[in-house]
């Protein structure tokens, strides 16, 4: 990668990789773009207003700056999908299209992030496979599935290099999540600090893998920077750094906040989409592929996440 840029920079997934991307590739080489206000873009940073259903402006931005790498975070997420499919499906399907077009018309490598959210009820629970039955139940998963499938279809088909992780529930303490089922994991910390107690709308002993955001900005890095030989499944590939549910996670604070305390008010629309998805997921493929390798398990990043939000 030479000269990036990302789409929907403002996100959670966007904030932290950003950053990192302009620690190594310089600031004048990575172009900040989201549909709103420039939220959490340092003052020098190059940041531009994009609507990735706007392809004309897309494709503009992109030629501007003569990038060769895209990489497309711009989405919308599980939960708030259920709530407005239409937008959804414009945004997720359309808008990524019109970044495989861009990326056909430039000759640009493209990073494109599924979801665990891509698997569905009749999915394989533990272990789940790289390659396996996937037939999602919600407005989210059935977009997540279509963009695999148009990656895949674009590389075989125009020669695109698209490249993507299946991402499972992210945590970080730079930015709040907008509206996916895996976030009691990340609002579980602010809590615990804020007030000392917690409600999380996910049951008792609803398993989901989990990653740090450190984690999952380097495997974008290490996807994006691997010679495209290695790469035999290309687009879509399991990662994971941890599987656990609520007690998991409580137990772990209570590690250094003893009187923590946690319940649960159940929200079914979330719960129905976690009781949906795998337990843990079989990340083989892109340990042996392009190197992952997470640094941070369950405790390790409760640590980091809770000295990072006191000093906040």
């Amino acid at each position: 990668m030479k000269r990036i840029l990302v789409t929907g920079a403002t996100g959670q997934i966007g904030t932290d990789l950003c950053d990192e991307l302009r620690k190594i590739y310089g600031e004048e080489n990575v172009i900040s773009s989201a549909r709103n206000a420039k939220s959490g873009i340092t003052d020098n940073c190059i940041f531009h207003k994009l609507d990735c259903r706007d392809s004309r402006g897309f494709y503009e931005l992109a030629k501007k700056y003569k990038v060769d790498t895209i990489i497309h975070l711009a989405a919308v997420l599980s939960a708030v999908g259920e709530q407005n499919p239409n937008l959804l499906w414009d945004i997720n399907v359309n808008g990524l299209y019109n970044a495989l077009e861009i990326s056909r018309e430039l000759n640009c490598s493209l990073f494109v992030p599924s979801s665990i959210g891509a698997f569905g009820p009749s999915t394989q629970k533990d272990n789940t496979p790289q390659i396996t039955i996937q037939r999602p139940t919600t407005a989210y998963g059935i977009s997540k599935v279509s963009g695999e499938l148009l990656c895949d279809y674009y590389h075989s088909k125009y020669g695109v290099d698209t490249r993507g992780v299946r991402f499972p529930g992210l945590i970080s303490y730079k930015t709040l999540p907008g509206g996916g089922t895996t976030d009691y994991a990340v609002h579980i910390y602010y809590e615990a600090l804020k007030s000392g107690h917690y409600s999380s709308f996910i049951a008792e002993g609803t398993y989901m893998d989990m990653m740090y955001m450190p984690d999952a900005v380097d495997c974008i890095i290490k996807l994006m920077e691997t010679d495209s030989s290695r790469l035999i499944d290309r687009n879509a590939f399991n990662v994971s750094a941890m599987s656990f549910e609520p007690e998991d996670i409580r137990k772990s604070i209570q590690r250094i906040i003893p009187e923590f305390t946690m319940d649960y008010n159940v929200d079914p629309i979330r719960q129905a989409i976690a009781d949906s998805w795998p337990n843990k997921l079989d990340v083989s493929a892109a340990r042996e592929q392009w190197g992952f390798d997470p640094k941070f398990d369950l405790d390790k990043m409760t640590d980091d996440m809770l000295r990072h939000l006191k000093n906040r």
